[in-house]
């Protein structure tokens, strides 16, 4: 059962990382406004689907992870 605080641990340390690289790299990259992110606006209702970004970050993190797997073994 000691496997599991350490596993929070570094999950929240891993969070923390991506979160100071994405404030960073944000005011270079426009990763939340690419082409294909559908954005309704009409009055004062504002709804925001960020399609195109989600599947670019699934895409980066699934090459992470597969990297890390070939590492691991």
């Amino acid at each position: 059962m000691n496997n599991v605080p350490k596993l929070l641990l570094g999950a929240g340390v891993v969070l923390i990382i991506v979160a100071l690289i994405w404030m960073f790299l944000g005011r270079f990259m426009n990763l939340g406004r690419l082409p294909g992110d559908v954005a309704v606006e009409k009055g004062n209702f504002k709804v925001y689907f960020p399609i195109v970004t989600c599947i670019v970050i699934s895409v980066v993190l699934s090459l992470i992870m597969y990297v890390v797997r070939l590492f691991m073994k």
